[in-house]
C-alpha cells in the first residue's frame, strides 16, 4: 500500500492537455466580442436563428444536411469577422462523418422577420381586392340598366321606320346585279366586246338575244340602233341606252346599265326629235288664217272711187 501512494500523486500531479475550443465555441466568443446578438446575425446572415443557436451548441440533429450547415458555419464566421474556410475545415473535422438522424425535409422560416410582409398590409390588400370586385360588379350592372332604355328606343325606333316608309310612296330601285341580257325588238346591228377583245359581232333579228358572260370584267356595247334593243338587268328592264338613230357605245356592267340619270339622259334627248313634227303641222295650219284680213281691207278704198264715177 505505501509503495502505489506515490504513484497516484504523480499520476495526479500530470497536466492535463486543455481540448481546442469547438466551432460553437470560436462563433459564440466571436459574436458575444462583437457585442452581437443571435438575432443580429439572422438579419445580417439570412440564416434561422434556431440553426446559428445549434451550430454553437453542436446540436447537429437539430440541422440540416451536412452541406448547408457547413455553409451556415462560414456565413456566420464570416459575420463575426472569422477566417471562413478555417472555420469550415474545423466544423467538418468536428462532424468527422456525422450522420443525422433528422429524415423529414427541412423547413426554413424567413431569416429576418423584418423583411416578411406585415399581416395588415396583407389583410388591407384582400380587402381592397374585394373592395374592388365590388365596385366592378356596380359598375356593370350600372351600365346595363342604362342601356336598357337606349336599347328599347333604338327598337321602337326600328318599329316605326317601316311605318314610315310605308307612308311614303316606294321608290323602284333595281337590282345591283344580274345578268345582263340583250333582246332586238327590230333587226339591230350590235358589237360586245371586253377589254378589246370581241365577244360578239353581228346583227340580231327581232326576238333574237344575246347573254352577256358572267366572267367578263369590263363589257362594252355598241349599238348602231339602240332603240331597237330591250336591255335587262336580271328582271329589270333598262331604259335606253342611248338616243334613236345614233350609234352609241356604253358599258355593259349591272351598275353603269342601272344608273337612272344616265340611263335617262338617252329618252330626254330623243323625245324633242319625236314630237317636234306633230307641232310643225300646228304652226303650218294656223299661217293661213293671219293671211286673210288683208285681202278685205283692200276693197273698201275702190268702192268710194266707182261711187263717185
Amino acid at each position: 500500500m505505501a509503495k502505489r501512494e506515490p504513484e497516484i500523486e504523480a499520476a495526479a500531479a500530470e497536466p492535463v492537455p486543455e481540448l481546442p475550443p469547438t466551432v460553437g465555441e470560436r462563433l459564440r466568443a466571436a459574436r458575444e466580442e462583437a457585442k452581437l446578438s443571435l438575432e443580429d446575425v439572422a438579419a445580417q446572415t439570412r440564416i434561422p436563428q434556431r440553426h446559428l443557436a445549434s451550430i454553437e451548441i453542436a446540436d447537429w440533429d437539430a440541422l440540416p444536411a451536412p452541406t448547408y450547415t457547413i455553409g451556415f458555419a462560414k456565413n456566420y464566421a464570416a459575420a463575426v469577422g472569422l477566417d471562413r474556410a478555417e472555420i469550415g475545415e474545423q466544423l467538418r473535422e468536428e462532424m468527422g462523418g456525422q450522420r443525422f438522424a433528422a429524415t423529414s425535409a427541412d423547413v426554413f422560416e424567413p431569416a429576418d422577420p423584418r423583411r416578411t410582409m406585415p399581416k395588415s398590409l396583407v389583410i388591407g390588400a384582400v380587402i381592397a381586392a374585394v373592395l374592388l370586385i365590388a365596385l366592378m360588379s356596380f359598375l356593370n350592372r350600372r351600365a346595363l340598366e342604362d342601356s336598357g332604355p337606349t336599347t328599347n328606343e333604338a327598337a321602337a325606333a326600328n318599329a316605326a321606320a317601316p311605318a314610315a316608309q310605308s307612308a311614303t310612296p316606294p321608290t323602284p330601285t333595281a337590282p345591283a346585279s344580274g345578268p345582263v341580257v340583250l333582246t332586238a325588238t327590230e333587226p339591230a346591228w350590235i358589237q360586245v366586246s371586253d377589254q378589246g377583245t370581241t365577244l360578239f359581232q353581228g346583227e340580231l333579228q327581232p326576238g333574237q338575244t344575246y347573254a352577256v358572260p358572267a366572267t367578263v370584267t369590263a363589257p362594252m356595247l355598241k349599238a348602231g340602233k339602240p332603240e331597237a334593243l330591250r336591255v335587262t338587268v336580271g328582271t329589270t328592264v333598262v331604259p335606253q341606252v342611248g338616243p334613236a338613230g345614233k350609234v352609241t357605245t356604253v358599258s355593259l356592267l349591272p351598275a353603269d346599265l342601272l344608273k337612272a340619270p344616265t340611263a335617262a339622259a338617252g329618252p330626254a334627248q330623243a323625245a324633242p326629235a319625236v314630237q317636234s313634227p306633230a307641232s310643225q303641222p300646228r304652226v303650218q295650219r294656223r299661217e293661213p288664217a293671219p293671211a286673210a284680213p288683208p285681202p278685205p281691207a283692200a276693197p273698201p278704198p275702190t268702192e268710194p272711187a266707182v261711187n263717185g264715177q
